[in-house]
């Protein structure tokens, strides 16, 4: 357990924003709360938590448009939709745009605070990274397969780091442009498909069929470590 992180708990049900505060000081955690998306926005951007728990029905902004603001300013912690909403279409709608999990409520305290500590301890603990054959180093910027160093870009790092922190999540090019290019850049989405085929060139033990890099079809690309 990561602790002594910071967590941001943004919910507008007084009781559940009071026993969730109250839960996650007692397991070592320090806490702070926001009712409004506007006021998320602003302790993200001001003081930015370790990890966010977010409600998705919210006063004034909801949390699919703090989520997607927060991301696009460059806030890069872990993201946690807590929400009574439990349709597909929303739950793939948050992980689109960044969430890093989501859970329903009425939900269980004990695996909230399980998948807190996981997501605080991938983001924090971890820099060096294993899938099949290759070795990735995100400190050092390395990359090795079979013990051998892979020549990189710096902007295919760049999106392999991306993809790498936010596992198991289709992301549209236009997020991966957004996120890796900046938003202010100006060429076309095609881009993150030709990075992408160099980098399965480089990775993948079979290009044509990745197993990693992974097209995601009608929505873009996800990296999968386990595969």
């Amino acid at each position: 357990m990561a602790l002594g992180a910071r967590i941001l708990v943004v919910e507008d049900d007084a009781s559940l924003r009071a026993g969730l505060e109250r839960a996650l000081t007692g397991a070592g955690y320090g806490v702070e709360t926001a009712i409004r998306g506007a006021d998320a926005l602003r302790v993200i951007r001001e003081r930015p938590p370790d990890l966010v728990v977010l409600d998705l029905m919210l006063p004034g902004h909801d949390g699919m448009f703090v989520l997607e603001r927060a991301r696009r300013e460059g806030y890069t912690g872990p993201v946690i939709i807590l929400s009574a909403r439990s349709s597909l279409e929303d739950k793939l709608r948050g992980l689109e745009l960044g969430a890093d999990d989501y859970v329903t409520k009425p939900f269980d305290l004990e695996e909230l605070l399980a998948r807190i500590a996981v997501r605080l301890r991938r983001s924090q603990g971890e820099t060096v990274h294993r899938f099949g054959r290759i070795q990735v180093d995100l400190d050092l910027r390395r990359v090795l397969r079979d013990g051998e160093p892979v020549h990189l870009t710096p902007k295919e790092f760049d999106l392999l780091t991306f993809l790498i922190r936010h596992p198991d999540v289709a992301h549209s090019r236009r997020r991966i442009l957004d996120e890796v290019w900046g938003e202010d850049y100006e060429g076309t989405r095609r881009t993150v498909d030709n990075f992408i085929r160099s980098l399965r060139t480089k990775l993948e033990d079979d290009p044509e069929n990745p197993r990693h890099l992974v097209t995601v079809w009608a929505r873009g690309y996800a990296f999968r470590p386990g595969a």
